[in-house]
């Protein structure tokens, strides 16, 4: 019998718990550590994959995360901008910051960012 490059090609995760399955021991527990502060800063949150990633919506799209070749990252958004002094230590791009799974993120920032998300989308809706 012979698969097509479609059917040969790996079922793309439906869950957060699907896409970290597969992950490396110490990337899954950097990611499950920022999966927890994220869900104890927005406990009300619909945790879901956009784009591929693990994300997170309320009032529209909150945060995401995942998993590179060589690095994790964390997506908050523009929001990062009134964190500049917080992540300097980290490498970052506009939205994203970029860490290694043996130094996670600090949970009291990603807590703090994510509020600070939660304020930004609830305004946004508020227009």
């Amino acid at each position: 019998m012979r698969t097509t490059a479609t059917a040969r090609k790996a079922r793309k995760p439906e869950t957060i718990d699907e896409y970290l399955a597969p992950l490396s021991e110490d990337k899954r527990a950097a990611l499950e550590k920022l999966r927890k502060a994220i869900r104890a800063a927005a406990p009300k949150a619909e945790e879901c994959i956009s784009y591929g990633i693990p994300s997170y919506r309320l009032d529209g799209y909150l945060v995401g995360f995942g998993a590179g070749k060589h690095h994790c990252s964390f997506y908050p958004g523009t929001v990062l901008r009134d964190f500049a002094e917080d992540i300097e230590q980290y490498e970052t791009s506009k939205g994203t910051i970029r860490f290694q799974p043996d130094s996670p993120l600090p949970a009291s920032l990603v807590r703090r960012i994510v509020k600070a998300r939660v304020v930004q989308n609830a305004q946004r809706r508020a227009k």
